[in-house]
């Protein structure tokens, strides 16, 4: 019996500018990260794994938690729901893996995930930026455990 989470987690506050793939946090969007970060630290496992957008902001926003991760072009800004999913070893039921699977990306394709997982179908969900949705899949059920965002904590 396959068990799995998976947290989307989008990027803090980012600057304007271009090019896209530069724009880094502002002031604003660090303490979102660390905010979010901190109460996500305290809740995964030793042995999750993190996944991170190349951009700058998403990197930035990952490098908050402290702990290694790796870079995706998988989620880059122009990924599709089936990249990001494939990227997390949530391809499908078959081919679920175990453990817990961090992706800090961007909208609207965690949006577009998280209505994959919960609703059957790709929508375009609103995540706000530096919130975190944290999905379980076990017994054949995805269910969603916790939804966070900075403002509340």
């Amino acid at each position: 019996m396959t068990k799995m989470d998976l947290i989307l987690w989008r990027h803090a506050e980012a600057e304007d500018g271009i090019p896209d793939a530069k724009r880094k946090l502002t002031p604003h969007g660090e303490k979102q990260a660390k905010r979010m970060a901190h109460w996500l630290k305290e809740r995964l496992p030793d042995d999750a794994r993190i996944l991170t957008s190349p951009a700058l902001r998403c990197v930035q926003t990952a490098q908050a938690l402290y702990l290694p991760f790796e870079e995706s072009k998988q989620l880059s800004t122009s990924a599709n729901a089936t990249d990001l999913l494939a990227a997390a070893g949530w391809a499908d039921d078959a081919q679920k893996s175990p453990g817990t699977v961090v992706i800090v990306g961007h909208q609207p394709t965690l949006g577009q995930v998280a209505a994959m997982l919960l609703a059957g179908r790709e929508f375009n969900w609103q995540i706000k930026k530096a919130a975190a949705w944290w999905f379980s899949f076990h017994r054949d059920e995805v269910l969603l455990r916790a939804m966070m965002e900075p403002t509340l904590l």
